[in-house]
């Protein structure tokens, strides 16, 4: 079980739902958002909730899967549709995740890189997400009850940030769903490990289902 602590944290950003603006946002009762945890992993500076996998759909559950696609190995490829972020490997393979995605008309499609990356990130709305909802606070940062979550990859283009991320989050029930105002989120302990991976550089490619070419 989650340290009482640690959970009470969580509890408390559910409202600051990552790149969120105003969208459906699933909040339970605290002895159900405990059950979703099982744990921490280790950090600096802060400890990463572990979330039980049993309660995710196994198709979102982190997995090496075979991979047919014409990209590179070390491309990101984020399928909104089917809500799966691949990381291509060699020989036919990649590692797959499972994310959340932006809501109808919200999600960003394209070819971009990895501007910047970033530890426990301070989060703040974009000038759109202050339009939709004044009330969200103009800064917050980094830690466990941040948004952006454990680590953030910030896509640019042309050298400039669109504003777009792939990042952690600390609403493990939205990993699968459409709801977010873009970004795409997955697991807090799935985007360490993505983190690790991938290099300032990275090329990725976020697209509709079966449509390589956006």
């Amino acid at each position: 079980m989650l340290p009482r602590r640690i959970l009470t944290v969580l509890l408390a950003a559910l409202p600051l739902a990552a790149c969120n603006a105003r969208g459906p946002v699933k909040v339970a009762a605290m002895d159900e958002d405990a059950a979703w945890y099982i744990g921490t992993m280790p950090d600096q500076p802060y400890d990463v909730p572990l979330v039980d996998r049993s309660r995710i759909d196994p198709k979102y559950r982190r997995q090496v899967v075979a991979y047919n696609g014409p990209e590179k190995p070390g491309t990101i490829v984020v399928d909104i549709d089917e809500r799966l972020l691949y990381l291509v490997q060699d020989n036919g393979e990649a590692i797959r995740y499972g994310v959340g995605v932006g809501k109808q008309g919200f999600s960003w499609k394209g070819v971009a890189t990895v501007g910047r990356k970033g530890v426990w990130p301070d989060w703040g709305p974009t000038a759109t997400m202050v339009s939709l909802n004044p009330d969200l606070p103009r800064l917050r940062k980094g830690g466990l009850d941040n948004p952006l979550g454990a680590r953030a990859l910030y896509l640019y283009q042309g050298g400039r940030d669109i504003l777009f991320r792939i990042h952690g989050t600390s609403e493990p029930w939205s990993i699968g769903e459409q709801l977010s105002s873009g970004c795409v989120r997955m697991l807090n302990e799935d985007i360490v490990d993505l983190y690790s991976r991938v290099p300032v550089g990275t090329t990725v490619l976020v697209k509709r289902h079966g449509k390589f070419r956006v």
